[in-house]
């Protein structure tokens, strides 16, 4: 089987979706979980005179979300040229994935009170800061290695082994394992209050690890076409020439699509747990307790219908042309995103998320198969840096600033049952998101423009 066929084997197939799934668990645990151990565990249960004069828990979570942005975009800079430079992609995934778990699973021995026995601390105040800090270091830690072997070795190799024949249908799997792997963490997350974040965090990384010792037995490079110069900080730079941008006209507009896409993601993403939680009351107990039979049939049915229906469209995006479906898609995000903001319910919260959930994954799909479609030959590993900062950096620094500038506007507040009074997420969020989401049409525009005049 050669290259220029649509068709992928088995093998590429069962490394696309385990490596893919694995990484989106880890990242969703990141961006959720990591959050909530702040808000639920760190935080709570201090006086409220360590809460006042710490930083905000709020504003804490924004710190964390951005600090990991940057690093994980120079993570995948560093470790995307190494890769292209070294020809090989396997082993940055499979030791990057072993790594990655063993960080993860360090979060399970943070606390405040390990915080005071470790450095003999007594001060209610300095013991939250330090705690805090903690975790803000150990997410840097854990994203740097994450990145190296999923954002900059495993994106790398999904481009390698596949073609503009198949990109979207992999892309529309690729799409669909976020949601998937949300709705996992959201069902993991339940049991968290039994068995605590410790034991959580140290059996996700477990998993995680054997995940990369899997990829080293089953993963296979493809077909690496590198131009690497002689110079590594010349190849790291490459991609901000002017020239560049100049000769890849295309690929920078798709980018800067997908970077107002994750921007307006990032609004309400960080803060979604603490939203459902805190400020909706939703309890998973109460859910998973009211599911009979028949409900949890039709639900996997409405869940595999759903599946099909992206998948299909990822082929039909091959067929048809990816370029297509970007302006229904952001209508459809930007509805969805409107709807939500209205819920004053769980169940009307989860029937108004699903236009917002599908218009995104929609244009997830048809902008991802599109960069890989664009990126220049043998630069593919260099890239990776540059999609990261459309991708991640500029999303993780504006989004959760816009999310949190929004809701401590808004004035909402939780009173935890320690009797704290902290600050809450509020609704207006996802209507600041769909604000954000409107400006993906510039470049939508200007993309199709450029595609007439081309064709």
């Amino acid at each position: 089987m050669t290259r220029d066929t649509a068709k992928l084997g088995g093998r590429i197939w069962f490394n696309v979706i385990l490596f893919g799934f694995m990484g989106q668990i880890a990242w969703a645990v990141e961006n959720m979980l990591f959050n909530t151990f702040l808000y639920n565990s760190v935080y709570n249960g201090a006086t409220q005179t360590a809460v006042d004069n710490t930083i905000d828990v709020m504003s804490a979570i924004s710190l964390m979300v951005a600090f990991s942005a940057l690093t994980a975009v120079f993570s995948t800079f560093l470790i995307g040229t190494w890769s292209d430079k070294a020809g090989n992609r396997k082993r940055f995934i499979a030791f990057g994935y072993i790594l990655w778990g063993i960080t993860t699973a360090v979060f399970g021995v943070i606390s405040r009170d390990n915080t005071a026995a470790l450095l003999h601390l007594s001060d209610e105040t300095k013991i939250l800061t330090v705690t805090v800090s903690f975790v803000i270091v150990m997410d840097c830690v854990m994203t740097f290695i994450g990145s190296g072997g999923n954002d900059a070795a495993f994106n790398a190799w999904v481009t390698d082994v596949t073609t503009t024949k198949n990109r979207a249908t992999v892309e529309s799997v690729l799409a669909l394992l976020p949601l998937i792997a949300t709705a996992a963490v959201m069902g993991l997350a339940g049991a968290v209050g039994g068995i605590g974040y410790n034991v959580f965090f140290i059996v996700l990384g477990a998993i995680v690890s054997v995940c990369g010792v899997i990829g080293l037995c089953t993963l296979k490079d493809g077909k690496i076409q590198t131009e690497v110069s002689e110079s590594y900080v010349k190849d790291l730079l490459y991609g901000f020439k002017p020239s560049v941008v100049k000769e890849n006209k295309r690929l920078y507009l798709t980018l800067a699509a997908y970077c107002l896409s994750a921007t307006a993601f990032q609004v309400f993403f960080p803060y979604i747990f603490i939203y459902l939680g805190n400020v909706m009351q939703f309890s998973l107990d109460s859910v998973l307790a009211s599911l009979t039979p028949s409900v949890m049939l039709a639900a996997a049915i409405i869940v595999i219908l759903a599946i099909a229906l992206v998948v299909f469209t990822g082929k039909l995006m091959d067929k048809l042309g990816k370029e297509k479906f970007l302006i229904f898609s952001v209508l459809l995000y930007v509805a969805g995103l409107i709807a939500t903001g209205f819920a004053d319910n769980v169940a009307l919260f989860f029937i108004c998320a699903v236009p917002a959930l599908l218009g995104w994954a929609l244009f997830s799909i048809a902008t991802n198969a599109l960069v890989r479609d664009f990126m220049p030959a043998g630069k593919v590993g260099v890239f990776q840096g540059i999609r990261m900062i459309f991708y991640v950096l500029i999303p993780m620094l504006v989004g959760p600033f816009i999310g949190n500038l929004i809701c401590r506007i808004s004035s909402v507040t939780y009173t935890n049952e320690y009797g704290v009074v902290t600050s809450a997420p509020g609704a207006v969020m996802f209507w600041a998101s769909a604000a954000v989401a409107v400006f993906i049409l510039i470049p939508v525009v200007l993309l199709k423009k450029k595609y007439k005049e081309e064709s």
